[in-house]
């Protein structure tokens, strides 16, 4: 290992302790800017090291989930896994991830890396990371301001795809912008897709980002949505067809508001409460069957997998249950709507909306969501919140659904957990995700002290 190397690494690891002893925040940022500036190919310096694979997952929805499986089910098996767990996935973060976790000698000793990348950071990073798996779970409108409309987001992706012509591909088949990487790629890969029927109507929604055949330009014919544009398609013009996945899930069941599924034979019951983490699960087989990774535990880890990842997570506040969702663009809102119209006793809803860099500072994708199911839910009262909480107020009138707005949370939520309706759904977008989940951290050990 060069001396500038060994430079880059010590500076970032000292960057990181100056930050947590300032307490200036978690320092999973800045150290790998550091690093970076030092030695600019620090990154495959330390992939490099990696002795088995690196796995790198992208996608609109669900890579933070994908990710977090794939990391488990390799360290239950005994390996030591790279991963970047607080979500930090632009290039600065997932170098952060790699130099943190090297020995006193500055070098790496892991066995794998999982690593979850922003799809706009992908033309940067997966050059440099040259990973032996690339993992997509979906393609769908997400922060207008820094993707733009999903055809900018398919051609940075498919430039980072050319860049590295040996990674294979791991493609969910349902969704044709996916499954198009192959038909104009070259890359190895393999595929997944579910053939059941299992969304509701609500789940599916009328967001639909592409329903035109990427080869002849022709309107696709659907048997049936999953949501967005996943689904079973074809074209019946040139005979461009959703193929037969490698890999599927089957004999799907809810019970007890959680799933079951079968993939490869492996019956798995898991806490799932929402279809879609049945897509996040499929994914994380595939690739690992794709890597042929030795992972003897996978069906006791994928049983025990927390898939709220405090991302979904439910509080005991006094004699309420409460629901906190990050929601962070049209089609993951409308999974939340989805999960909360089948929760059919009354119920009151917080809608908590930002407008930072982290979450999008165009928040016109909220007219994008079919708001107008919630005046069927069962809900007493609804309350906005957040930077934008007039413009969701705006958009809930628009559905002549009434709602009042408030700057302090706090005492909402306490208000609400003093009425008697069973359930709180508090739905956040991502920079509000952390503050709310400490918020309802105290208030639910306040209310059992």
């Amino acid at each position: 290992m060069k001396f500038r190397s060994k430079l880059a690494v010590r500076c970032a690891k000292a960057t990181n302790k100056l930050i947590k002893k300032l307490n200036k925040g978690s320092g999973v940022t800045l150290p790998g800017y550091v690093a970076r500036i030092i030695d600019p190919k620090i990154l495959t310096v330390m992939a490099e090291m990696i002795k088995e694979k690196t796995i790198v997952t992208m996608g609109t929805n669900g890579k933070t989930t994908t990710n977090s499986i794939l990391y488990h089910a390799l360290t239950d098996a005994g390996n030591t896994v790279i991963c970047n767990r607080t979500g930090a996935n632009m290039r600065n973060g997932i170098i952060s991830a790699f130099v943190l976790a090297t020995e006193d000698d500055c070098r790496l000793k892991a066995d794998y890396a999982c690593i979850e990348v922003d799809e706009i950071a992908s033309v940067r990073v997966l050059p440099l990371l040259k990973p032996d798996c690339a993992l997509l779970t979906n393609i769908s409108r997400d922060q207008l301001d820094r993707f733009g409309e999903v055809d900018l987001t398919y051609q940075t992706i498919k430039t980072a795809y050319d860049s590295v012509p040996s990674t294979t591909l791991i493609i969910n088949c349902d969704d044709v912008l996916s499954y198009s990487f192959l038909i104009e790629g070259k890359n190895p890969h393999v595929t997944y897709g579910i053939s059941d029927e299992i969304f509701d109507d609500i789940s599916r929604s009328e967001i639909r980002e592409s329903i035109f055949c990427r080869n002849c330009s022709h309107k696709l014919e659907y048997d049936f949505f999953h949501y967005g544009q996943l689904g079973m398609y074809h074209c019946s013009n040139c005979g461009l067809k959703r193929p037969t996945p490698d890999y599927t899930a089957t004999q799907i069941k809810r019970e007890h508001e959680v799933y079951s599924f079968t993939i490869d034979d492996m019956e798995i019951h898991s806490s799932a409460r929402t279809p879609y983490n049945i897509y996040n699960t499929l994914s994380a087989v595939a690739t690992l069957k794709a890597l042929k990774a030795n992972v003897p535990h996978l069906k006791q880890t994928l049983e025990n997998f927390d898939y709220g990842n405090n991302r979904e997570s439910i509080f005991n506040i006094k004699n309420k249950q409460v629901h906190l969702h990050l929601s962070k663009n049209p089609i993951g809102f409308q999974q939340k709507i989805s999960l909360i119209l089948k929760d059919k006793g009354p119920k009151d809803i917080i809608i908590f909306i930002n407008d930072t860099y982290q979450d999008g500072e165009d928040v016109s994708w909220l007219w994008d969501v079919d708001f107008q199911y919630l005046s069927d839910a069962n809900v007493g009262n609804i309350i906005t919140t957040g930077s934008r909480r007039y413009d969701m107020s705006l958009r809930l009138k628009y559905e002549d659904i009434p709602c009042t707005s408030t700057t302090d949370m706090e005492i909402s939520i306490q208000k609400m957990c003093n009425n008697d309706k069973p359930n709180l759904y508090i739905i956040v977008n991502y920079s509000g995700l952390f503050n709310t989940n400490r918020l309802l951290s105290r208030l639910e050990k306040e209310g059992n002290t």
